[in-house]
């Protein structure tokens, strides 16, 4: 994206190129406008108070009587129904606070610069030289940008000499550039930014961390010269876990598994003989038993041959 940079005359100076990840980002009205709820629910106070039917004083006695008078039954004369009675489902103090991921709040202020920079209407400046603190310098800044309409003035810093001087405008607010919201670009027509200022945002918002380990990485990149590179042991250790396989560990049992295994080894070894000698009576005795029978025929045919 390329921004004019204008001198505090009104004088274009030099065009430079800012990172498209930042002020050429498509529009997102959902995302924009989720955040500029969220912005605007976490700067009201919620101190709003109404009294219920048993905190307005007063109301002890009942009105009249249950019956025989012919009128509506009351118990007080503090109920919702009457003059200055309670009030009923009024607010009461709460926190309409919210939180917005830390993406989409960054996304949402991409989008609304961008959308300021596409539509002409950010207006990057070169220096500050002239701002002397006076109301009237910054009005002559601000007629030399042909600049009417409300206006944002960002700095790199605190600047308090900037502050003096738009101090008194009605349509010009200031404001450090680590504090920027998508809110206040949205509630200004014109955005006035110090180089310094947009270079700061472009470094601070193009980069993208996702999650814990692109945080490192990105730290790791800062710390070596912007180029994320890996740590040496890391490499080294990798190769050596491919070649020697790890030696399997064995498995241990606890005592309590244990316990039972015993027991059931034991309940089986004495279990096991008794069905085998069963086994074996059975087989002996049906054994026996055709052999005596084919023995007695065979004593009665010489008593018979006789």
């Amino acid at each position: 994206m390329q921004i004019a940079v204008r001198n505090q005359n009104g004088d274009v100076l030099e065009s430079i190129e800012l990172d498209d990840a930042v002020f050429n980002v498509p529009m997102n009205p959902t995302l924009v406008h989720q955040a500029m709820v969220i912005y605007q629910g976490n700067k009201r106070q919620g101190t709003a108070d109404t009294k219920t039917k048993s905190q307005v004083s007063g109301g002890g006695r009942k009105p009249w009587t249950q019956k025989h008078t012919g009128r509506a039954r009351q118990g007080s004369i503090r109920s919702p129904q009457w003059r200055h009675g309670g009030v009923v489902f009024g607010p009461h103090p709460r926190s309409y606070r919210a939180d917005l991921p830390k993406r989409m709040k960054r996304l949402a202020l991409r989008c609304v610069l961008s959308d300021k920079a596409r539509k002409d209407r950010l207006f990057c400046l070169d220096a500050t030289d002239t701002i002397d603190g006076k109301t009237k310098s910054m009005a002559q800044l601000l007629e030399n940008l042909s600049v009417s309409r409300s206006t944002l003035f960002v700095t790199k810093g605190s600047d308090k000499i900037v502050v003096q001087a738009a101090h008194n405008l009605d349509k010009v607010w200031t404001l450090p550039v680590n504090l920027l919201n998508a809110l206040e670009l949205l509630s200004k027509e014109t955005v006035i930014m110090t180089v310094e200022a947009a270079r700061w945002l472009e470094e601070t918002l193009a980069a993208e961390p996702h999650g814990r380990r692109g945080t490192k990485w990105v730290t790791m990149a800062s710390a070596k010269g912007g180029v994320a590179v890996a740590e040496p042991a890391m490499e080294e250790a990798a190769p050596a876990v491919e070649d020697e396989a790890p030696a399997p560990r064995p498995r241990r049992r606890s005592s309590t598994a244990a316990a039972p295994d015993a027991a059931a080894d034991a309940t089986a070894e004495e279990e096991a003989p008794k069905p085998r000698a069963r086994r074996r009576r059975t087989t002996a005795s049906a054994a026996e038993e055709p052999t005596t029978e084919a023995a007695a025929p065979e004593a009665e045919t010489p008593e018979e041959e006789a």
